[in-house]
């Protein structure tokens, strides 16, 4: 993993609505952090510094450094409230993790090589299905991203779940629940109409059909 995300926090007593809206006034965002069979604790963090953080892609799949009155976590980002109509976030909660235990994660898919992809030298089009996975793994194991490289995939064709080529020790966790949750993750589609090649055959089939009625 190439990025480190350090949240620097402090604990808070004063909880509830009141309290919460009181906070975001001044700049902050109220949290909490919780798991490893530890109390939870209720802090805030300066809400700017977040929403600096929450511009990398990285750290929605990355293990984070929290850090709360001095004290070191290490945690995953769990669940994140946004402001509905405002560029704001308005909570934030973090699982601590180690590096050995087993978590699930969304992490974001990589498409690569579509352009040199056989389907869209053909004419074809790319339509992306998912843009991100669950997948179930070791914290220590735990992949920024999954990488989808499309070289080979033609018109018509489509690449599943099962196709995806992962890290070691990493499973993506719909799979493990049988064949039927197998999903299309991307595919390459025709045009709609049919691709330029086949208009122009169509017409030259037509040209040939009337130049051969006319001269009987």
């Amino acid at each position: 993993m190439s990025a480190d995300f350090n949240i620097i926090a402090e604990s808070r007593t004063d909880v509830g609505k009141g309290a919460s809206r009181r906070l975001r006034h001044t700049g902050k965002v109220p949290g909490i952090i919780y798991g490893s069979g530890k109390d939870p604790v209720a802090f805030t963090v300066v809400h700017d510094d977040l929403m600096h953080h929450l511009e990398n892609e990285a750290f929605y799949s990355h293990i984070l450094t929290v850090t709360v009155d001095g004290k070191v976590q290490k945690a995953v980002l769990k669940d994140l409230q946004r402001h509905p109509a405002k560029p704001k976030i308005l909570h934030v909660d973090f699982l601590r993790v180690s590096d050995k235990d087993v978590i699930n994660m969304q992490v974001p898919m990589h498409f690569i090589n579509e352009d040199a992809s056989v389907g869209v030298k053909a004419g074809g089009l790319v339509s992306h299905l998912l843009s991100t996975i669950e997948i179930t793994c070791k914290a220590s194991d735990l992949p920024e991203y999954l990488q989808i490289d499309l070289t080979d995939l033609d018109v018509g064709a489509s690449l599943h779940l099962s196709d995806i080529d992962l890290p070691k020790g990493v499973q993506i966790t719909a799979l493990t629940h049988g064949t039927d949750h197998d999903l299309p993750v991307v595919s390459i589609h025709a045009p709609k109409g049919g691709d330029a090649t086949e208009e122009d055959e169509a017409a030259d089939t037509t040209a040939t059909e009337e130049g051969g009625a006319a001269s009987e």
